[in-house]
Order: C-alpha cells, then structure tokens, then sequence
C-alpha cells in the first residue's frame, strides 16, 4: 500500500463556485482516528452530491473529500476490536460530511464507526446497499415491526437509491408494493424488482387542500417529502405506518392531526446516520442473509473515480437511476 492515494478534491473559488478534481492526497493528511482503511469501494447518495456541489447545510469547510459510504480493508488499528486484513464498511457519522470521506482511496476514522463485513456480502455488494440500501431496509424493518404484513405499501421515489431497493426488499419480503416515480419509462425497472404496480407521480400528489383522503396504503416508504409525504399520510389508512426519510422535495409537513389522531396512523422517523453500532450489526447482517436481494445487479452499477463528477451532476438533476458504485483501483470483490 502506497503512502499516497487518488481522492476527489472539492474546492472553493475565487467566484464563489465549487470545483471538483481528483487529486494525489497523502495518508499524512488525514484526520486522526483509530482505524487507517484502505477504500475499495465507495457509493454515490444525494447528501454526497450536495456535499460535492458545495453546499454548507452538509459540509462546513472546504476543500473537502465527499463520500458518506466506504467499505476497505483495515491497514492499520489501534484498538483490539480489528485489525490489519479485516474487511470493514463504513457508513453515517460524519464520514464525508466533514471528514474525509470514501471518494478517496484512504479514510482514517473512529473504531466505532465501522462495521466488519458480513460473510453473506463482498465489499461491493455493501455498496451496492449503502447508505441507501441500509435505510431502506430500516424502512421495511419498521413497518413490519408496525404491524404492516398485509395491503398496499407505497413506495415513493421509486427510482432512487433508496426507493430501488426498497421496493425490492418489501416484495422480496412479501409486501404488495406499489411504486410511485416521476418517469414513467421507468416502470419495467420497477416491476422487475417487484413492484405489484406503478403509479405516475402527479397520482400521488393530492391538492384538494382535505385533511384526510380515501383510506388506501397499508404503510408507506417515503423517500422525497414535502406534498407527496403529506398526500400519503392523508391517505393511510386506520392503524397504518408511514416511514419518512427523505425531505428532497420540502422538509416542510403541511397538514393537521387528524390522519393521527383519528385514524392512529404513525409517522416513523428514520435516520441512517448515527444508528446505535448494534443496530447497524443487526440491519448489515439481515441484508447478508434473510434478506439478501438477488436483484442488486440490476440495482446497481460501478464507475471509476474519474467518471464520478458526472454522476453527481445527474443525481442532484434527477437524472440518476437506482445506484452507483464508485470503484477504487484498490477494488477487489
């Protein structure tokens, strides 16, 4: 391993714009932590997109390393819990955030925030999930535990990231999933992953202005907010369960009590980033075995370093499909 290392390069300009650049960074450079990890794979989300565009809701200083996902091999440790040869993933925190992230081949960061890898997953397919695709199973895993087993689940944002894998998870699991997504020539991809039907985005957006609509979803997945979160919640029905992590559309919740207090719908908060270790060993290892998805090659794709700043543009235009695998030189599976 080379004390040298390829990392995307955010930096600030003299005009206040924001220039991305794969530069040549030194071990020497990284923060201190426990756990020096050599990155092989990383994964594109949407945070990481802002974080890369120069947003400072995500990340305070600049230049910055971007990449909130990272799954490697331990180089060097200074705790007994791992060590050099262990194959780990890390995800959440504040990796990428205002750490450097897994956009650069060496990550060096706290011994609690890592997780080692499971056996039924290789380091690629941790990063095929993800952020992304731990969140999602935290979704389907809290409208089970909320009673969901039968009616329509709404899925929104099917396409996304999250979506992709979320409408392939609630069905691989037995859910009847109904996927909601603004591209419509996209509804083969959903129906492939599982989708028992698909809806056209505007069919999911109610603005009558009612504070409850006709009982429909069993539970919900919700990974855009704003009007079309507000429309799902209206439109749960009695005793049902809606999972909120995305506020890509509006963190705003404009609507009244009633869809809770008459109706005894719940709104479940899901949150990936500073998730109790044990439950992370728990989510990682459901994902590396009962719920493992076959269809995780048809969800996700690998780029190069090199190609990555593209991906960003398209993701942050919604131009981007299911997920993106960025694969380091040090890449094995």
């Amino acid at each position: 391993m080379s004390a040298h290392f390829d990392a995307m390069w955010v930096e600030e300009q003299p005009d206040g714009s924001f220039r991305r650049s794969i530069v040549r960074r030194s071990v020497d450079d990284l923060p201190a932590g426990d756990l020096l990890i050599e990155v092989h794979y990383s994964s594109l989300n949407y945070k990481d997109a802002l974080s890369a565009s120069g947003n400072r809701g995500v990340t305070r200083s600049y230049p910055h390393t971007p990449g909130i996902d990272a799954a490697g091999v331990v180089l060097e440790s200074a705790v007994e819990a791992f060590r050099p040869g262990d194959e780990v993933i890390v995800i959440g925190y504040d990796l990428g955030v205002n750490t450097p992230g897994g956009f650069g081949g060496c990550i060096r960061v706290p011994a609690a925030w890592a997780v080692k890898r499971p056996a039924g997953l290789t380091l690629r397919d941790s990063m095929a999930l993800g952020t992304a695709g731990f969140t999602a199973a935290q979704c389907v895993d809290a409208l089970l535990n909320h009673d969901v087993h039968s009616g329509e689940v709404l899925v929104t944002g099917a396409t996304g990231g999250v979506g992709s894998i979320a409408v392939a998870l609630a069905s691989k699991l037995g859910l009847t999933v109904v996927a909601a997504t603004g591209k419509p020539n996209e509804a083969d991809y959903l129906h492939m992953l599982g989708a028992a039907s698909v809806l056209d985005r505007s069919q999911v957006v109610d603005a009558s202005g009612k504070p409850l609509l006709r009982e429909r979803w069993a539970g919900v997945i919700d990974t855009v907010g704003g009007a079309i979160l507000v429309t799902a919640i209206k439109a749960t029905r009695y005793g049902g369960a809606v999972a909120a992590c995305g506020m890509v559309a509006s963190p705003a919740l404009e609507l009244t009590v009633f869809p809770f207090i008459l109706r005894g719908v719940k709104l479940l908060g899901v949150d990936s980033v500073n998730v109790p270790i044990a439950e992370r060993h728990r989510i990682w290892t459901l994902l590396a075995d009962d719920w493992r998805l076959d269809a995780l090659e048809q969800i996700a794709r690998d780029v190069t370093l090199a190609e990555l700043s593209g991906e960003i543009d398209a993701i942050l235009h919604g131009q981007q499909r299911g997920r993106v695998v960025v694969a380091h030189d040090t890449a094995k599976s």
